[in-house]
């Protein structure tokens, strides 16, 4: 016959305790959570404000950052101009030397000016463009051989006009000029 305990399971105790404890982490955990939300801001207006506020401390750290980077840079170049000047001014240039490069120079010059020059497109002068000319008054200018066509049309069909309209309003009195017209295109 089996063992009577007299009292509580010590491994299942362990584990309630366990249980409980975790359970009691959990509840504090979302009760946390929910305090937290109840806290939190869901104003559009407020929102918008806080990010302002945080872009505007952004942007003014990048100026910050600009700032010290121009700051190095300018450093950077002052000292290797400081650094060139004073290696420049340690080096002495004799006469001698300076009166051999102005002769270098010069020599240069008269190379130059004996060598006979390229003729570049710069140097002729821009001529007329005969496609651009406006044309005179009384020409036609045509763009294809139906401009051309239409264009002569339309002149040949205002003199037929000019010579056939005293006629027709002789013959038509009573007519307007637009039925005149109309009748002249059927002729």
């Amino acid at each position: 016959m089996p063992k009577k305990f007299q009292g509580e399971n010590s491994k299942a105790a362990t584990a309630k305790a366990r249980k409980a404890e975790a359970k009691a982490v959990a509840d504090a955990d979302k009760k946390k959570q929910e305090e937290d939300a109840l806290w939190q801001e869901t104003d559009k207006l407020v929102l918008k404000k806080g990010q302002r506020k945080d872009d505007k401390e952004k942007k003014r750290l990048e100026l910050l950052e600009r700032k010290k980077e121009n700051q190095r840079l300018l450093d950077e170049e002052t000292s290797t101009i400081k650094g060139k000047a004073l290696r420049e001014a340690s080096e002495r240039v004799t006469r001698a030397e300076i009166e051999e490069v102005l002769q270098n120079e010069q020599q240069q010059l008269k190379d130059q000016d004996l060598k006979p020059k390229e003729k570049s497109h710069l140097d002729t002068p821009l001529e007329e463009n005969v496609n651009r000319i406006i044309p005179e008054e009384g020409t036609v200018e045509a763009r294809s051989i139906e401009d051309a066509i239409a264009r002569r049309m339309k002149a040949a069909f205002a003199a037929y006009e000019e010579a056939n309209m005293p006629r027709l309003k002789q013959e038509n009195p009573n007519m307007r000029l637009s039925q005149l017209k109309q009748q002249l295109k059927k002729e």
